[in-house]
């Protein structure tokens, strides 16, 4: 063809509720469509964590998926102590990560993992075969519920998390990994008292053996003041409890008015969001802190300003009076892609070039922290029968650096030679990481029954 015929489309960004994958609310111990916790007289609500899974059978309540009073989610997180995932030296319960992890495939939703050493009652220890190992220790100090200075602990725990990473790091279920080693609940409890060779072998069975499921590391005083943990973690993301508490335990501090934003820019961790996803937990539950009186939107405001991209309300209740609000933030919490204008030569030849140059724009606060393919695909209009009559034209655009703001970038699509002439949609989606189905959807309008956006039409001939 002697000269190209350029069409230009622009899009119109929606305000549609998207649930994509590795952001927003997640369930607790549970999963979608499971019974959320009942509301009692913990602070506002009960919660489990540390446990084995109970699990729900939905089909057996009202067979749904949908969340009652809680938002619907792409994520579940489970929180397990390490006694029960081996139970025996080198005896993994395997059986039980690929249960979380089936059921969560099974539900719509990635697995989040937290495994802490131990808890704080005396059915939270160590496991019963590394306690027979070093015995009673009557003088381990708050938070600590065995000695970590012990090589016996660093290399006991080190290995077993060596050996979750050998066999699930990259597993496309696995949402993301929350670092854990030391004190109550995997909090880093007094962890600024550990030695540098302590903290070096505990960090690096996380850092050295997890290559592509993304790490969080907390972000707390005792576990950031440890000058090895902070520079080991500066490219990790963080994720911190307690978000929402605004004088709950002092009327001189709070988390929201003093922890977060000092600690997030003393520790240097202003930026880690571009690298790392932040996830916020829920302090105590979100009905406690309607009953204290606590400003909803200033809690809201304050987590977009630190770019969350996750949220664990403990699988609580969402009061109904703030689930409007809860709308507004689940709309800018983590990413949103908006495509919002494409150019592109509306006629091409087989084995020809489609020279695309497209404007995007992520309404969110956050990137997306798994690499997802940007697809284009050629629908036939008119006729043109047979599994080739549409053609998948896959870009090499790095999703993961498409950070709030605007993205623009040009791509040659080339055409399949054995492509036949005919009239075609042009179409986009963002597609699996395992298959071409569209997984992530857009803040547009036109998208198809199979997930598939429209740009315009393009000729083959």
């Amino acid at each position: 063809m002697d000269e190209m015929i350029y069409e230009s489309r622009h899009f119109r960004a929606t305000e549609e509720l998207l649930i994509n994958p590795h952001m927003g609310f997640m369930t607790f111990q549970r999963f979608n469509g499971d019974k959320l916790n009942d509301l009692g007289a913990n602070n506002g609500g009960g919660w489990t964590e540390g446990y084995p899974i109970e699990y729900q059978d939905y089909r057996e309540r009202n067979g749904s998926l949908k969340n009652e009073n809680h938002p619907d989610t792409s994520m579940a997180y489970w929180r397990v102590y390490w006694k029960f995932v081996e139970p025996e030296r080198g005896n993994y319960r395997w059986d039980m990560f690929d249960k979380a992890l089936q059921t969560a495939h099974d539900r719509g939703q990635t697995l989040m993992l937290r495994i802490a050493p131990y808890g704080s009652g005396e059915d939270q220890d160590v496991p019963d075969w590394y306690r027979e190992i070093v015995g009673a220790e009557p003088d381990i100090k708050y938070r600590w519920r065995t000695d970590p200075e012990n090589p016996l602990y660093a290399e006991a725990l080190g290995g077993f998390i060596k050996a979750v990473a050998e066999k699930y790091d990259g597993h496309p279920v696995l949402d993301s990994v929350d670092m854990s080693f030391i004190g109550y609940w995997g909090e880093g409890g007094d962890c600024e008292k550990l030695s540098e060779k302590t903290m070096r072998s505990l960090t690096d069975a996380y850092i050295c053996n997890f290559k592509k499921t993304p790490l969080m590391a907390l972000l707390t005083d005792d576990i950031r003041h440890h000058d090895y943990y902070r520079t080991k973690t500066d490219k990790v993301g963080y994720r911190a409890d307690c978000l929402g508490d605004m004088g709950g335990f002092s009327d001189n501090w709070s988390h929201m008015y003093v922890a977060y934003p000092e600690n997030i820019t003393e520790y240097g961790l202003t930026d880690a969001w571009k690298t790392g996803p932040v996830s916020f937990e829920v302090c105590w539950v979100v009905q406690h802190w309607l009953n204290k009186g606590w400003d909803i939107d200033y809690i809201i405001d304050q987590s977009l300003k630190w770019h969350i991209t996750s949220f664990n309300a403990k699988s609580s209740p969402i009061p109904k009076e703030w689930q409007p609000n809860v709308e507004r933030w689940l709309k800018k919490m983590g990413y949103r892609f908006a495509m919002r204008r494409v150019r592109y030569n509306g006629q091409v030849g087989a084995g020809g070039c489609i020279s695309v140059k497209s404007w995007w724009e992520n309404l969110g606060v956050a990137p997306i922290y798994h690499r997802y393919p940007l697809a284009f695909r050629l629908k036939a209009l008119d006729g043109i029968n047979g599994e080739r009559s549409n053609y998948i034209l896959k870009t090499e655009i790095d999703i993961t650096k498409w950070l709030p703001g605007d993205i623009v970038f040009s791509e040659d699509l080339t055409v399949p030679i054995n492509a036949a002439n005919g009239n075609y949609m042009l179409q986009t989606a963002i597609t699996g990481r395992f298959d071409d189905n569209p997984a992530i959807k857009l803040a547009n309008g036109g998208r198809d029954s199979d997930g598939w956006y429209d740009i315009g039409a393009v000729v083959i001939q």
